[in-house]
This record gives C-alpha cells, structure tokens and sequence, in this order.
C-alpha cells in the first residue's frame, strides 16, 4: 500500500473524526472531503487544458486519459467494494470508507495532473509535462 495513501487515509479521518458526534456526522464530513478534493481536480484539470489549450492533440489525448480515469476511479471502488448491496454488507460506515477512498484516488489523480502544472523544461523524460 501506497505510504501516501495511508497518511492522507488516516490524516482524512482525523479531520473527519474531530467535529462528529454520530456515524451520520461522519459520513457527512468524509463526503464533503470528497467533494472538496473532486472541485479542486476538476479546477486543475481545467487549469492544465487552458494551459495546453493551443495543443489541440495533447487536450484530445488528456480528455481520453480523463475519461479513462473516471472509468478506473468507479471500478476500483467496486473492487475495494464489490458487495451488491453495500449498505448491508458494510453497515452504516460504508458511506465514510467509500468517500474517504474517493477522497484519496482523487487526490492522487491531482497530483499527477499537476505535472503539467509545474513542468520545466529541460526533462524530456516527462514528456509532455
């Protein structure tokens, strides 16, 4: 397991813990992280192609590889939980746990879009970032 996944997993549900009172409260927290994290990747992503916005081919491909990861980001959630019924088979804390993972996938996704945010030249093995 990744190192940063853990110390943001953990880092996530500390601040989600510190004002709950009530599993409800719990899940509201963790899934306005969520949803926090989800505006600040759509505000880079939409950074990154205004950057790039006279490469018609590189927005061509960064909106595929988008596209694409929204598809991974849903099937690795219903790998980590792949019960049918979620809210029976995970109980009550399922809301939390799935916004925290979201959470942490977008995260990671934000870093890797930020590349081309913060790319000098010079390091051709990053290719277009």
């Amino acid at each position: 397991m990744n190192i940063r996944f853990i110390v943001f997993f953990v880092g996530a549900l500390l601040c989600v813990t510190a004002n709950a009172q009530t599993q409800a409260d719990l899940n509201d927290d963790a899934c306005a992280t969520y949803q926090a994290a989800d505006k600040k990747l759509n505000a880079v992503y939409q950074q990154v192609l205004k950057q790039h916005k006279d490469d018609a081919n590189f927005t061509a491909k960064l909106r595929k590889a988008q596209r694409a990861w929204l598809a991974f980001r849903d099937a690795e959630l219903e790998a980590i939980y792949p019960a049918d019924n979620k809210r029976e088979e995970y109980g009550s804390i399922y809301p939390m746990c799935s916004c925290l993972e979201q959470a942490a996938l977008v995260n990671h996704r934000i870093e890797q879009l930020s590349g081309w945010l913060t790319a000098k030249e010079g390091d051709v093995c990053r290719g277009s970032r």
